[in-house]
């Protein structure tokens, strides 16, 4: 029997148990931040529509907004406020850096000596038009993209314990609305449900998500769920528990299709081509996000690539085809695949999503928004792929007055393998020598 069913068995035990231990955690670290020097400020909005779980909606929207911007809705946990949680987080910095706008919600939900948790436990939260905190949270959302004209395909939640449960709870019941969801130290969608948290495999975690919206056939958000090993709130086990649930309504594998590092003391896991990852945090607690986290976060989510607010550093204006001056034609992703590892090709230019490269001031060069163009290596004939962005030097380039393109790391250029100019023409690392298959413009 795994420790979860133990602890959260039933919807009453589940709901005591766990957030009751939450408020006796340093939550507080959300309240007592220290101010963050901001271009804006965090207002409250009210009248933002229908609020049936009788929400507080603060709104941070940066000085200079992108052009249809993403909206990100940001989750305090229990016993928290959403001013402390603006404070204490790097999101709002992040969407001063990249035009975005963020939604952080108050929650007010108190039982049995809890206090402001979101509602993922009753039954109108845990389907599709039910009611409660969600309907108000996707209520918030919509006043948003009207007032601001925000773009309705780049909508996303995440949160920390209680909100990485909304977070959860969010995706589950309205795919329709959130494209993609990053909860902090969270549990799967229904596990503080009539269902429980314990003993359940792939598909009975999958069958929760599908339930909650019935007939519901359109795309499943993407999700990035982090956990720490010492949590003794959340259990970590919690983390493969949400593995399981999204990799199996995504139809993927439990295995991971790759495993890396970011950085020291992370593990990532990636499952299928990028839709759902796993972050293992060695020693951390019930305290995520910690500082640099929320920037992976805004990384998955695509929110960094493409928005005036961001420094082009790619050749031409920072976004478009990528044409070679010796072929004549585009830096193409192969049937417009989305695979991590899928190797990049020379293709008649055709103005398509896969042809379509976003600069980013971090030194990316994205495609599909989140797709970074990565070196499998760093020696000549290094292979050319796409890979889930994660902040690597391999995945950092330079564009030089000459029209080559360099990578950060290795000092190579991207080069037409064989000087090559055909349809299908591979793409290496190689060392620089000014030919003309080694040079680049915009289109």
């Amino acid at each position: 029997m795994k420790p979860c069913r133990r602890a959260y068995a039933t919807i009453g035990a589940g709901v005591a148990a766990l957030v009751a231990v939450v408020v006796a955690t340093a939550l507080s670290m959300f309240l007592t931040a220290a101010p963050r020097a901001s271009a804006a400020a965090l207002t409250e909005v009210t009248n933002f529509g229908s609020n049936p779980g009788g929400l507080r909606m603060y709104l941070y929207v940066p000085a200079t907004v992108a052009p249809r911007p993403g909206v990100l809705v940001a989750m305090h946990g229990c016993n928290g406020w959403a001013p402390g949680f603006h404070q204490g987080t790097e999101f709002a910095s992040l969407a001063d850096r990249y035009g975005f706008i963020v939604i952080y919600p108050q929650a007010n939900k108190s039982a049995n000596g809890m206090s402001n948790c979101f509602d993922v436990w009753s039954n109108e939260a845990l389907r599709h038009g039910g009611g409660s905190d969600p309907v108000s949270i996707v209520s918030m959302t919509t006043y948003v993209l009207q007032r601001y004209n925000g773009d309705p395909e780049r909508v996303f939640a995440t949160g920390f314990s209680s909100g990485a449960m909304e977070t959860n709870n969010l995706l589950a019941t309205y795919p329709d609305v959130f494209k993609a969801g990053a909860p902090f130290a969270g549990v799967p969608y229904g596990c503080l449900g009539p269902a429980g948290c314990g003993d359940k495999t792939p598909q009975q975690w999958g069958d929760l998500v599908r339930n909650a919206y019935p007939g519901y056939t359109g795309p499943r958000p993407r999700v990035m769920a982090w956990h720490g090993t010492a949590d003794s709130v959340l259990p970590y086990t919690m983390l493969q528990e949400e593995v399981d649930q999204w990799t199996n309504v995504h139809g993927l594998s439990q295995t991971p299709t790759s495993t890396d590092s970011p950085q020291s003391g992370w593990t990532r896991r990636v499952f299928g081509s990028g839709q759902v990852e796993a972050y293992t945090i060695t020693g951390a607690g019930h305290d995520l996000p910690r500082p640099g986290m929320a920037a992976h976060a805004i990384r998955f989510f695509g929110l960094d690539g493409g928005s005036p607010t961001t420094t082009p550093t790619g050749p031409g204006d920072g976004a478009g085809q990528i044409k070679g001056v010796g072929s004549g034609r585009c830096l193409d992703v192969p049937n417009a695949a989305t695979a991590d590892g899928t190797e990049v090709q020379l293709w008649d230019c055709n103005g398509r999503s896969n042809q379509h490269w976003v600069a980013t001031s971090a030194g990316e060069i994205r495609v599909y928004g989140n797709k970074c163009l990565d070196a499998g290596g760093t020696g000549n004939g290094a292979r050319i792929q796409i890979y889930s962005c994660w902040g690597g030097d391999n995945q950092k380039w330079r564009v030089n007055s000459d029209g080559t393109i360099t990578g950060t790391q290795s000092g190579l250029c991207l080069d037409a393998v064989g000087q090559g100019t055909a349809n299908g023409t591979r793409i290496q690392l190689y060392s620089c020598h000014g030919g003309a298959n080694q040079r680049w413009t915009r289109t």
